[in-house]
């Protein structure tokens, strides 16, 4: 165990509340603490990425988004699972240890020196939300900057990475890939301010090269977190959360923080845009506004476009102040659901909601993705309200309507569910729900291995750590087991 930080400030943890404490060290051990038994099948590698410190240089950070990538992988070797945790050194981990306040400007945190100290600077590149091996190659993303490159065995960091120059301009490289499984391609997009606010498309195909697919202009500067992928388009939701040309200037000329120069425009609607897949002239349809992060799946249904997303109750305004006392509130009337979009050829948009309880990080089976999936699985909030009360796996079947759900013991709480098939040809949901899970009285944290046909029932494994670490937000599984020695 290696200790790369101070001390976490000192931290009241009513309920689960503990989960927002910083994690100062990295680890790496094989896992004694178990219970039951490793599926047999399940080789492989679960990474997870989100932030791991909550502190930069000795300042508290301002907003959950903000905090340094501190990745994590458990590793499932058909006889035991090892895990390690690092910290992704990018230039603002790397400062932050250096130098007293915040190292960077960030989503929700200034630099200390007022307006001298944050004029003309542009967000760091923390690398905390997803994370993916592709071609080889590991990669920790964050959208507001390039993916950095990390060994997928000992999670060094390699650096960041732009694809031999083709990722252009400023580099944006979104958190929120997807794949498609018939081609083995990622695609993804970057969202860009200058030189006029653009969607800029891309694919990387199987030996690892970008292509840039087309680049869609757009009249305002929106905050869009994650897309969809179906077998002819790429989907994006484009919520009315705006920073227009003056929010803009008083970030870079009057050091306001973005998170404050965002604005909630719901008179604006939500926008829609299907970008053909081959580069084709993108359709754009209008729909009365929500707000959103996450994407399920899209898929083409005759010559409708069906896309399941996680709407809020409210605008970002109402969600704003809950971010940034992230570390005292429990979301209190913060309410999300799944939600699904029906894109009709006259430009009608049909809403149906789901599922009626609060819940976020939806996931389906991975192979399903540009297709019709029949079953979702969430984190769910049963017992409290979001985020920090996510308290329960729900796998919700889209042909029945039957709900099956993981509950967790009160104030615990449990991040993103990741299924992984128990053989290619498996059926959609044979195979196992991953998931690591929160104790508040022993404040550690533990992996779930659920079997995903029937998640109500005990995990078939759990192994639990020696510490904790932070909620994060997503994650991936791939066969290839890794090699975490030395």
């Amino acid at each position: 165990m290696t200790s790369i930080a101070t001390q976490p400030l000192a931290l009241e943890r009513p309920g689960g509340l503990g989960i927002w404490e910083s994690q100062p060290d990295e680890h790496d051990y094989v896992v004694d603490d178990v219970e039951g038994s490793v599926p047999d099948g399940l080789h492989g590698t679960l990474y997870r990425n989100g932030p791991g410190s909550f502190e930069s240089g000795g300042q508290p950070l301002g907003h959950f988004f903000d905090g340094d990538a501190l990745l994590s992988m458990f590793v499932f070797d058909g006889q035991r699972v090892r895990f390690r945790s690092r910290y992704v050194r990018t230039n603002h981990y790397r400062s932050g240890r250096e130098r007293r306040g915040a190292a960077g400007r960030l989503i929700g945190t200034n630099r200390r020196g007022g307006w001298a100290g944050n004029v003309l600077r542009l967000p760091a590149n923390v690398a905390n939300t997803h994370v993916v091996l592709h071609h080889g190659d590991l990669y920790a993303l964050y959208e507001l900057g390039k993916p950095h490159r990390l060994d997928p065995d000992s999670l060094e960091t390699l650096g960041e990475h732009d694809f031999d120059g083709r990722l252009r301009r400023m580099g944006a490289f979104s958190a929120h890939f997807k794949v498609d499984p018939v081609t083995g391609e990622l695609w993804n997009f970057g969202m860009e301010m200058l030189p006029r606010p653009s969607i800029r498309c891309y694919r990387l195909d199987r030996r690892g090269r970008l292509h840039r697919v087309r680049e869609i202009h757009i009249p305002d500067m929106v905050s869009n977190h994650d897309f969809a992928l179906t077998e002819r388009h790429m989907v994006f939701a484009l919520d009315p959360v705006t920073i227009d040309r003056a929010g803009a200037l008083r970030f870079l000329l009057l050091g306001k923080r973005l998170a404050d120069v965002v604005r909630w425009r719901p008179d604006r609607g939500t926008t829609i845009v299907l970008a053909p897949r081959d580069g084709g002239k993108p359709r754009v349809v209008q729909t009365d506004a929500f707000f959103h992060f996450h994407v399920d799946n899209a898929y083409e249904d005759g010559s409708d476009t069906v896309l399941d997303v996680v709407r809020f109750s409210h605008g970002w305004d109402h969600l704003l102040p809950h971010f940034d006392a992230f570390r005292s509130t429990d979301g209190d009337g913060v309410r999300s659901f799944l939600t699904r979009l029906r894109i009709t050829p006259s430009g009608r948009v049909e809403v149906d909601d789901l599922y009626g309880a609060t819940s976020e990080f939806p996931r389906h089976d991975w192979r399903r993705t540009t297709r019709a999936h029949r079953y979702t699985y969430l984190a769910t909030a049963l017992q409290g309200h979001w985020l920090s009360s996510l308290n329960a796996i729900t796998k919700l079947d889209h042909r029945t309507g039957a709900v099956r759900q993981h509950l967790l013991p009160s104030h615990h709480t449990v991040g993103e569910p990741v299924f992984v098939p128990r053989r290619h040809d498996a059926a959609e949901d044979d195979g196992w729900l991953l998931a690591v899970a929160y104790d508040p009285a022993e404040h550690r944290s533990r992996l779930l291995v659920l079997d995903a046909r029937a998640p109500d029932r005990d995990p078939l494994f759990v192994a639990r750590l020696r510490h904790h670490i932070p909620l994060g937000f997503h994650g991936s599984f791939t066969e290839r087991v890794a090699n975490p020695i030395g």
